[in-house]
């Protein structure tokens, strides 16, 4: 893996302009068109195809186009993961979504965040930090996922939520910032 990306995937500052970062964005582009091309009722070569780029999909894992992604590479989907149209991952540090867990449409998990420091920021450095939904959660429509945090197994996450903070398992939240509900 080149030193850019492994330091990108591990959460340290990079610089989202180095050339390998900018090639495998395009490569994830095109990845990304073939995907949306994809006969939705064909699921065994759209897998083949998710395959590609993913780091891990489980089994009868299904993404609706379109869908977005920074690189693919870091993104781990469990078994009957389910993306509905429009999902958003911003994956420049592991995003791993549990078994059965379901996002609908319009759902954003962000693992790309920006320094609070403004020197850094001029810079144009950037970091991650991972996300992580659990088994069998629900993430609503339009819901966003902020950096760092993880949604527990079983938990819900209303439609149009900001989530800011770590979910407890089987927890209910909703609103702007995301609380318990």
């Amino acid at each position: 893996m080149d030193e850019v990306i492994a330091r990108m995937s591990a959460g340290e500052f990079y610089d989202p302009a180095s050339p390998s970062l900018v090639a495998a964005r395009r490569a994830t582009a095109g990845w990304l068109l073939r995907l949306a091309a994809a006969a939705a009722d064909a699921p065994e070569p759209r897998r083949a195809l998710l395959a590609e780029r993913l780091a891990d999909i489980g089994e009868g894992a299904e993404i609706r186009a379109p869908f977005h992604c920074d690189y693919g590479f870091n993104i781990r989907l469990g078994a009957r993961v389910f993306l509905n149209f429009g999902c958003v991952i911003l994956d420049v540090a592991p995003v791993t979504i549990g078994e059965g867990a379901q996002l609908g449409p319009g759902a954003k998990l962000i693992a790309a965040d920006h320094p609070r420091d403004p020197e850094r920021r001029r810079a144009g450095l950037e970091f991650g930090r991972p996300v992580t939904i659990g088994a069998n959660a629900w993430i609503g429509a339009g819901a966003i996922i902020l950096p760092g945090v993880t949604v527990g197994e079983d938990a819900i996450v209303a439609a149009g939520a900001v989530v800011t903070r770590d979910v407890a398992p089987g927890a209910t939240v909703l609103g702007v910032p995301a609380r318990p509900g």
